[in-house]
């Protein structure tokens, strides 16, 4: 029996607390399957964004390996498939029962293989990640499962999550990680987590406008226009977590966002320095004071104006690697950061293999 390839690429762990700040990214992979329920089949007017975001994995793949930055990408099991037979063939025996059934994406129309539906298949891409030093492959569920949703279940949600692990699998893909969809945090599904030997969640940022929620109480105008002044000014302060904060006696580590990287605005440009400084100011609080700092954002993000976000990126980048060489911070996958603060933390449950 083939064993499964560990893509963590985890670093080596070293005893007692860590001491060093920690730069984490992770990205939500999802193409259509994250905002089926809010766009046409064909995709309307975000089919660029999405087939844009296609175009970004490469470019941003480039990016990392070029400034040696490990990242979390937190992929929807749909998008592992290559064509409509193999992803049927991983559909769980039990599948969502939203009370909306407009959520569940099962009776959806899908091309034959990725070259006929690039909206919905991306095993190319899901081997372009693979293939790159650093990268880590996780989990979005396997069908971009809703875990706050009228009608979502524990048993559905656990055969949703037996799915993503076949799946990837069946690709030598080990998954360690996982960030749940719309960020609905579950904390019922934490037992279901542990046991199937996932190590790290994306808990989400502190503060009201990161309450995980569903519909108008998650996403209201109040919410989303505090969380866009939040991208400029330090609304909820500078977001890095403590060591000490991350795992949990579950054997999880909580790994929670920081900042969400917002997508480039032609609007807004005169306001990117001050977008930049905010990042910045942020970044540098987490190296001097041994935290963790979690940058996360859609590959779809980047779908329009592409150079223009490669290129904010990549002065984010650089004061990370400012702060390499003067605070010697980290750049760490989310399974990595799990292992350090398990290893750091004394009497830490060990997390199943």
């Amino acid at each position: 029996m083939e064993h499964a390839v560990d893509t963590s690429c985890t670093a080596p762990v070293r005893a007692g607390r860590p001491r060093r700040g920690a730069f984490v990214c992770s990205l939500d992979f999802e193409l259509l399957w994250g905002v089926r329920d809010l766009y046409p089949p064909d995709g309307g007017s975000y089919r660029e964004d999405l087939l844009g975001g296609r175009r970004a994995i490469p470019a941003l793949l480039d990016l990392f390996a070029r400034n040696d930055v490990h990242a979390t990408w937190a992929t929807v099991g749909f998008v592992f498939a290559s064509c409509r037979d193999e992803l049927r063939a991983y559909w769980p025996a039990e599948q969502p029962a939203y009370a909306d059934p407009g959520l569940s994406p099962y009776a959806d129309p899908v091309g034959r293989d990725e070259r006929d539906d690039p909206l919905r298949f991306g095993a190319s891409l899901v081997e372009a990640i693979r293939a790159t030093p650093g990268q880590e492959i996780g989990t979005h569920t396997f069908s971009h499962y809703y875990c706050l949703e009228p009608g979502q279940t524990a048993a559905a949600f656990g055969a949703d999550l037996d799915a993503a692990l076949r799946i990837a699998a069946a690709r030598g893909i080990r998954l360690r990680s996982i960030v749940f969809p719309r960020n609905q945090v579950n904390e019922a599904y934490a037992p279901a987590l542990a046991a199937r030997g996932l190590v790290a969640l994306r808990g989400n940022a502190r503060g009201w406008p990161y309450l995980a929620g569903t519909g108008a109480a998650a996403n209201g105008i109040a919410r989303r226009g505090a969380r866009l002044l939040d991208a400029y000014l330090p609304l909820s302060g500078s977001g890095g977590a403590g060591w000490d904060e991350l795992s949990r006696e579950d054997g999880l580590c909580d790994v929670r966002a920081s900042l969400f990287l917002r997508p480039h605005e032609p609007r807004l440009r005169a306001l990117e320095p001050v977008r930049l400084a905010r990042l910045a100011a942020a970044i540098r609080d987490a190296a001097r004071s041994g935290r963790v700092f979690h940058l996360w954002w859609h590959p779809h993000n980047f779908g329009r104006n592409l150079e223009a976000n490669l290129a904010f990126l990549e002065r984010v980048l650089r004061v990370v690697a400012e702060c390499r060489a003067r605070f010697g911070m980290e750049s760490l996958t989310m399974a990595e950061v799990a292992e350090r603060a398990q290893a750091a933390t004394p009497g830490a449950v060990a997390s199943h293999g």
